[in-house]
């Protein structure tokens, strides 16, 4: 398309046409030729002899006629002046990044995190490490070494999203038994948090209680259930799950609650050479943190909100020791703090993803870690249980038991009724 502005001759002239006196009949060009029409004006006028109020003039009257902004009008006219011509300098139209990331990544990662019911980033990341490299998944090649940004881009996806769904989340009282004080484990195993979580009531009809016991140190973790909150049920279900430690434990720390901070119990711990039974301090929220995060983070993740009637304690008292106990100390990984001084004096805590692990792992990690097992209790038999598996099998062996326990409690809810 041509240009007609041959009638301006002088910047008088120009300054009419920008200021709309002038009449002038023109046309908008195409790229290349409008570049060569600007260079060409602006030798007419000879720009860089101009001063700065004709530069002025000449700068709007160049934008008028092609119709460009006033910032690339500047951007031509330092490339006219540094070259003594306009040329386009885009290139050839940019190619997309190449795509790392398969739909087969896509698959495995929302089938991993199906069976692991959807983890932090960085614990899901620890899995796909230990699925390629401990356990040889070639299907994890590239999910090793997968950032946890680009992660959570994946499970965007909409790939991930047509084959994933959703899922939930937890919230959460004197006696003269128990020392009021936070434990300090000084780096040893075996000073255990332990918590209640009621799995609610429903017309009248008693849940069952889950029983949470987690050492600080390790995370090593042992969940069971009882039909009630009494001295009948809950004693032997305690007894076992401490018993089932792989490590001498040393001390029990509970929140308020009667269920724990009672004679019995006491008398329980005593018999089991449990040095020290402490409860925590009031206005100390932290001192039960641990138990109560994974109250909300495992038992209510795996055995949900929902109401289970006391009479199904058995059965779910059998799947959460016999499977869901060993899913998480060799398989499901835990972040683990390191502690520092700030500037102020203050305690704070950083969890790097360097030092996430299984509890298993965090045992073996620890210097002289054979020196805390109990007796006949050894790194060989425990290696035996940890590695006759990959995480992702223990997984999925998880995942249909729950279902099958699940399947079995409706079936028998809805044949009473």
């Amino acid at each position: 398309m041509t240009l007609k502005t041959q009638g301006l001759q002088t910047l008088d002239q120009i300054r009419a046409f920008v200021e709309g006196a002038q009449a002038l009949d023109f046309a908008a060009p195409a790229r290349d030729e409008a570049y060569d029409w600007i260079a060409g004006e602006l030798r007419r006028f000879q720009y860089v002899r101009l001063g700065k109020v004709a530069r002025g003039w000449l700068h709007r009257y160049l934008e008028k006629v092609t119709g460009l902004s006033r910032a690339r009008v500047t951007r031509l006219i330092t490339q006219f002046r540094a070259g003594g011509q306009i040329r386009d300098r885009r290139g050839p139209p940019s190619k997309p990044f190449p795509r790392r990331y398969t739909a087969a990544d896509v698959q495995a990662l929302a089938e991993l995190d199906a069976l692991h019911d959807t983890l932090s980033g960085p614990a899901t990341r620890k899995l796909c490490e230990r699925a390629y490299r401990v356990f040889h998944d070639a299907r994890y090649e590239r999910l090793a070494t997968i950032s946890n940004g680009h992660l959570y881009n994946l499970r965007h996806s909409q790939g991930y999203q047509r084959q994933r769904g959703r899922v939930d989340k937890t919230r959460p009282v004197q006696v003269a038994i128990g020392e009021r004080r936070k434990p300090y484990p000084g780096g040893r195993p075996g000073f255990l948090r332990v918590d209640s979580v009621h799995q609610g009531d429903l017309d009248g009809i008693k849940g069952l209680y889950h029983i949470n016991l987690v050492d600080e140190v390790t995370q090593f973790q042992f969940v069971g259930s009882v039909e009630r909150i009494s001295e009948r049920f809950l004693l032997p279900v305690l007894e076992a799950l401490i018993d089932a430690f792989p490590f001498v434990v040393h001390g029990v720390h509970s929140d308020n609650g009667s269920e724990y901070i009672n004679k019995r119990v006491a008398r329980l711990l005593e018999k089991l050479r449990v040095e020290q039974f402490t409860k925590s301090r009031a206005r100390r929220s932290n001192d039960n943190a641990l138990v109560e995060s994974k109250n909300g983070s495992v038992v209510r993740k795996h055995l949900g909100y929902a109401h289970i009637p006391g009479r199904f304690a058995r059965q779910v008292n059998a799947f959460a020791q016999e499977l869901l106990s060993p899913y998480l100390n060799f398989h499901r990984p835990c972040f683990f703090p390191i502690e520092e001084i700030d500037a102020r004096g203050r305690l704070r805590k950083r969890y790097p993803y360097a030092q996430m692990m299984t509890p298993y792992d965090k045992l073996k990690s620890l210097d002289h870690a054979s020196q805390y097992l109990k007796p006949g209790v050894s790194f060989a038999g425990l290696d035996a249980i940890a590695y006759a598996s990959s995480d992702n099998e223990a997984a999925l062996c998880l995942q249909k038991a729950r279902a099958k326990l699940f399947r079995s409690i409706n079936n028998a809810q809805h044949s009473a009724a």
